[in-house]
This record gives structure tokens, sequence and C-alpha cells, in this order.
């Protein structure tokens, strides 16, 4: 049985012996980091948010957003991968209520380390998750569904779908359900390509998927509260943990360009590691913030899991978001400067190029400005006590 401790050490090794010789290629070519995910698979990583009598590691989140952190030094793409997958298996898992159908499939997933994508977004909904077009057609026995999604990241490349839907044709735009499709169940007709400023990796493309299969694979909880609970939390939390890493990497790359250039100045400090003492204080920032809410969600999770859909949380979890994404963008464009042309060109140990790009989709990941509109309209309506109360 894995543990976190062999699987963090060997994620370090498979980030710097596979995924750091492969990712300058998988993006400049935009393609599947097919040498990560199969070390990946084969490390059985894809079940370690499964719990263990189900064949998982049992891994908790803030173990997850270690392992992401750590791929996401040396491939973000990978490390993006890897965390959407978590985010799919952590909504399965703190949600299908323990029925049995879903126990079998997770104890499936882990023997056979299946790959789950999302398909969330979808044409005409104007980037909101928490609503949908297309409506799960049910009986008794069987569902179909069809779905014209905006993106699909790794989609082609993925063993099932985890899909949100209208519960039903009539049912209103944000009474959504989740559905899962299984691989020989659907088909994707992608629709354009995934050619991209950064996370070329991800091949995000857009397509239109046709899916069938039985009624169990639809999840009786709402979505919303599976939204709020699970997939909003994890999604910010794994995704500021692999933008760590970006910083980390970044950060890493420009101080030991640093160091050269002070071994050859005897005797004085050089007025770089001045800025880079600077830039250090950020990635300590980014860094506690990222956990310090882990701690906070997972308190959560263990005490009172109501306030994980009150407004304060939400506006807690949305700030993550925020601040992550801009302290990697910072992160790794001030280190860029420092370094100079070093980092500016490509093919040297300290190039930021691929870097600084993929930190450039932080912002756009559930774009910042809708984030900043909803923790506005949250304000207006929050009670005055109720930051006192969760001792925000």
């Amino acid at each position: 049985m894995e543990t976190y401790a062999s699987l963090l050490e060997s994620i370090q090794r498979i980030g710097a012996e596979v995924a750091s010789q492969f990712a300058d290629d998988v993006d400049q070519a935009s393609r599947f980091p097919s040498e990560s995910m199969a070390a990946l698979k084969e490390g059985k990583f894809l079940s370690a948010g499964v719990a263990s009598e189900l064949g998982g590691a049992g891994l908790n989140i803030e173990q997850l957003a270690s392992l992401c952190a750590n791929l996401g030094q040396h491939c973000s793409a990978s490390a993006m991968i890897l965390a959407m997958h978590y985010i799919q298996v952590a909504s399965i898992a703190q949600h299908c209520n323990d029925e049995a159908p879903w126990l079998d499939y997770l104890r499936t997933l882990a023997n056979e380390q299946r790959l789950i994508a999302s398909v969330t977004s979808e044409e005409g909904v104007g980037g909101e998750m928490r609503r949908s077009i297309a409506g799960v057609e049910a009986n008794e026995n069987s569902f179909t569904l069809f779905k014209k999604a905006t993106t699909i990241s790794y989609g082609a490349y993925a063993d099932d779908l985890l899909i949100t839907a209208r519960r039903n044709a009539d049912a209103a735009a944000n009474d959504q359900v989740l559905v899962l499709a299984l691989n020989g169940d659907f088909t994707i007709t992608e629709q354009g390509t995934w050619d991209t400023f950064g996370m070329r990796g991800t091949c995000s493309a857009g397509g239109h998927v046709t899916a069938k299969g039985a009624s169990w694979q639809v999840m009786s909880q709402n979505f919303a509260d599976i939204a709020g609970e699970t997939m909003v939390p994890y999604s910010h939390i794994l995704w500021a943990a692999l933008w760590l890493g970006i910083a980390t990497d970044a950060l890493s790359r420009t101080r030991s360009l640093v160091r050269k250039s002070a071994r050859k100045q005897r005797g004085d400090i050089p007025v770089a590691t001045h800025e880079l003492t600077r830039i250090y204080s950020q990635h300590q920032a980014m860094r506690d913030g990222l956990f310090g809410v882990i701690r906070e969600y997972q308190d959560l999770l263990n005490s009172d899991r109501e306030q994980l859909l009150g407004m304060a949380f939400g506006i807690r979890i949305n700030n993550l978001k925020l601040d992550a994404s801009q302290h990697v963008l910072n992160i790794v464009s001030q280190a860029m400067q420092l370094a100079g042309v070093m980092a500016y060109k490509n093919g040297t140990p300290f190039s930021l190029g691929r870097h600084l790009r993929d930190a450039h989709s932080a912002v756009l990941m559930i774009h910042n400005q809708r984030i900043v509109e909803a923790n506005a309209s949250m304000q207006l309506v929050l009670r005055g006590n109720s930051d006192r109360q969760q001792g925000f």
C-alpha cells in the first residue's frame, strides 16, 4: 500500500527524472505529457485520494496539494492534469453517499489507474459553472446526455468524464447534477484546437460530448452542494499548489544564477541578493496563505461542514485563488527581471519563458474579475458578525 511518504519521494523522482525532461517539448508541441502520466499511473498516483479500504492511499487535501506543488516545479501541465483529476475523484468520493456502484467504481479506478476529466464548461452560459443548458435524459435504468463544452482539459486522453448538466430537460439552469461517463460510452467531437499562450500540455480543446450509461452514474446529490463543499475548494487549493510549484522553481533557478554571480564577487554581497530576498518574502506569503486555508478547510470538514456552503468561507476560498494567481505571476515576472537575459532566453538552466506563460493562465482559470464580482455580491449580504464567528 502506498503511503504519503513513499508517494512524496516518488513524485519528486518522477518530477526530476521524467516531467522536467519532457516539459519543454510538451509545451512547444502543445502535446499531452504522456511520459509523466505513464509514470504517475505506474506509481499509483491517480488513486492517491481514494480511501485505503478501496485500494487508494487515502491522502487528505494537504497531502494532495503537496504532491501537486512538487510536480508543478517540473512540469506545470502535468501538475494541472493531476490536480484536476484529484478534484474529480474528491467530488465522487465525498458525495457518493457510500452507494455500492460508486464504491465499486472507485475500486476500479484504483486498480486500473483511470484518469477522469471534467466537463463543467458549456457554450451559452457565459463561463458560469453553476448553470447548465444540457439536460440529462433518463429513465429508471439508463441516461443519455449531449453537451457542448467550451473546454475539456485532456479530454481526448481521459478514461472517464465527470459532466455537469441539468437534472432533467425541465429543470432550471442551476438545478444541476454530476454525471459519470465511462470509457466506451462517450464520444467527444473536438471543436477547434488548443494552440495557446501557456498551459499548452493540458490539451483543453472544446468539444461536443455525447454520453450514455446506467442510472447510478447520475449522482443523487445536488451539484450546488458538491461545488461548494468540494469542487471549488479543491480546485482553488490544488491550483494554488501547482502555481506554488511554478513559483518555487522560478525562484530556485534565479537563486542559482545569483549565487553563481556572487561567487565571482568575493567579499561583496551582490545587489541582486536584496531583490531576491524580497521575492522570497512573496513566495513565503504565497505558501503560508495556501496552507493556512488548507488547515481552515480541513477543520471545517471535520467540525462544521455547513459553513463550507456559507458566504464567509466562499469569500475566503475565492481570495486564495485571487491571491495565489497574482503571487505566481508577480514572482515569476520579478525573477525573470532579476535573472535578465539568461531567463529570457530559451534553453538555458535559468529559462523562465514557459513559467511566465503558464503563470498567466492562473488569472484566467475562472477569471479573477468574475471572482471579484462574486465576492463583492457576497460582501453586500454577509452579516457583520459572520467573519468574527469564524475567526477570519
